[in-house]
């Protein structure tokens, strides 16, 4: 990436030479190249929240800025972009949404993210260590920001502009008034799960901001519920990609003595999972078996042949971008943490072509159930 000060040398993590993607975009240029033409001072604490590959926070560095990021992801390739151009790990802060945000913020950039209620969540965490001199600027793709985005800012920090769009990016200005009255923040939200989708029927389910359909069970782990393997004795199970955690937790209450294994790459998901599954099991006694939740990239950690059953509702999209590259990592790691015989179940959308991966991988797949849009699958290792 060319920046007004340097030519930067980033990748995305993990890093894949066959990949062709970005790890920035039209707007992470426009925001330096305003930072730079505009002559502001990046003075006291400047805090860069969104930053997807650590471009920002990069380009950034002299300044010492504290990222904000729900992704380890990000974060990891934040860690190696700053290593690739020759800033050591402790040239910046990293923090991410789960943790208590600087007490004090006098320049805040945010690149804005996908999810409006991340973003609400973000600026209403942040916003006690705003002051009326915080510069406050926020970037995105002109496709990203929409009114929403932009009422947001100005319910939450104050009055609010955009800017002209260049390379199909605009800015946003936000002028802080410490003195407006904000409500109160409305996450981790909860609502209760519709009945025949197995042993989480009327439960509880618990979502912090950014998690996906954190308003409603999605149709797709809808179908996975009713078709899972309920009938198991214990084992060890990972919730792969466990976003809310409703999946694992069906597996933990089905099968009591089972050790469940919650991760995502999400700092949210993971959160939620969580409290998802402390609001529906004991585990304190001997009714139920261990829960771990972990935040990471899929099964990176877990020894090989150790777990008896994955369950994966993969994401195919990263950021704007459509790919199998997630999946396909998860897949791996799936076949080589499971066991002899152990078994890996996917749902995913008809479209999506998951069983060609897996008969590739594992040399065989079943098609447990499926309807007009979705399939769940069966992969064992043989």
């Amino acid at each position: 990436m060319t920046t007004p000060s340097a030519e930067l040398a980033l990748a995305r993590f993990p890093e894949d030479s066959r990949d062709q993607l970005r790890a920035w975009d039209a707007s992470d240029e426009y925001l330096l190249k305003h930072l730079a033409e505009s002559g502001r001072a990046l003075d006291g604490t400047v805090v860069v929240i969104g930053d997807r590959w650590g471009a920002l926070t990069t380009a950034l560095r002299a300044h010492r800025p504290v990222q904000i990021s729900d992704s380890f992801l990000a974060r990891e390739a934040t860690r190696a972009n700053l290593t690739r151009n020759g800033a050591g790990p402790d040239s910046v802060r990293l923090l991410t949404t789960q943790d208590p945000p600087p007490d004090r913020i006098d320049v805040l950039l945010v690149h804005v993210p996908k999810s409006l209620a991340l973003l609400e969540d973000q600026l209403l965490r942040l916003a006690p260590g705003v002051h009326e001199e915080t510069v406050v600027i926020g970037t995105g793709m002109v496709k990203e920001i929409h009114t929403s985005t932009l009422k947001l800012f100005e319910r939450i920090l104050g009055p609010t502009r955009t800017s002209l769009a260049e390379k199909k990016a605009r800015l946003i200005f936000c002028t802080p008034n410490p003195g407006l009255a904000r409500a109160a923040n409305p996450w981790p939200h909860s609502y209760t799960l519709p009945d025949g989708i197995g042993p989480v029927s009327g439960r509880t389910v618990v979502n912090h901001a950014g998690v996906f359909c954190a308003e409603r069970l999605d149709v797709g782990t809808r179908f996975f519920l009713r078709h899972l393997p309920y009938g198991r004795g214990a084992e060890r199970v990972v919730d792969l990609g466990c976003g809310n955690g409703v999946v694992g937790t069906a597996a933990a209450l089905a099968h009591p003595a089972a050790e469940v294994l919650f991760v995502d790459e999400s700092y949210q998901a993971v959160a939620s999972a969580e409290a998802t599954y402390r609001a529906n099991t004991d585990d304190s006694g001997s009714e139920f078996g261990k829960a771990e939740f972990r935040v990471g990239d899929g099964m990176d950690g877990v020894p090989d042949e150790s777990i008896d059953l994955v369950f994966n509702n993969p994401p195919f999209h990263s950021h704007q971008a459509t790919t199998d590259a997630t999946a396909w990592r998860m897949f791996t790691g799936a076949l080589r943490t499971l066991r002899p015989g152990g078994e890996l179940w996917v749902v995913g959308n008809r479209h999506l072509g998951y069983h060609v991966k897996l008969r590739r991988l594992f040399g065989n797949s079943e098609l447990v159930a499926s309807d007009a849009k979705f399939v769940v699958l069966k992969a064992v290792k043989k």
